[in-house]
């Protein structure tokens, strides 16, 4: 097996820069934050650093996914809810038999993402994109606090 590395570019952090957005869903399923994200560098002036995002719920989650076919989200809605379905018999039912489930999916995919950034773009594959995926059957509001450490234009 052969394993390269590419030449290791260094950048010093220079600025931190954060804002939260409001996410409406729709109930279960995963809305496309990738635009909002890229908004966001762009805003900052954003040159070399790493993007985070954390979503301050714990019956929503973040995820990186393909977004080319929506067939895909489809099939992981599905598998999710094989994985934690809401008649399992859970003990926590005070906010509904989704509320559980949601908590496990979450679980599942985590509520943390950090994505490189060169030259003001994020470093995603061709095919991936940026998702709050919604657990629970009614529409919600979720808050995702994006934040940028490293340099922008202008420093």
């Amino acid at each position: 097996m052969r394993l390269d590395l590419t030449d290791i570019h260094r950048t010093p952090i220079e600025t931190v820069a954060t804002a939260s957005l409001s996410v409406a869903t729709s109930g279960q399923g995963f809305v496309d934050i990738t635009r909002e994200a890229a908004r966001f560098l762009e805003r900052i002036g954003a040159c070399d650093g790493v993007l985070l995002l954390f979503i301050r719920h714990t019956s929503a989650s973040l995820v990186i996914q393909a977004n080319a076919d929506p067939d895909v989200r489809l099939d992981l809605v599905t598998a999710l809810d094989r994985l934690a379905p809401a008649d399992a018999g859970w003990v926590h039912d005070t906010e509904g038999p989704d509320d559980m489930p949601a908590h496990v999916k979450s679980m599942l995919n985590g509520v943390s993402l950090q994505i490189p950034v060169t030259n003001g773009t994020m470093v995603l594959g061709t095919w991936q994109g940026i998702y709050v995926a919604e657990h629970r059957a009614r529409p919600h509001r979720r808050e995702v606090v994006l934040q940028f450490l490293g340099r922008c234009v202008g420093e």
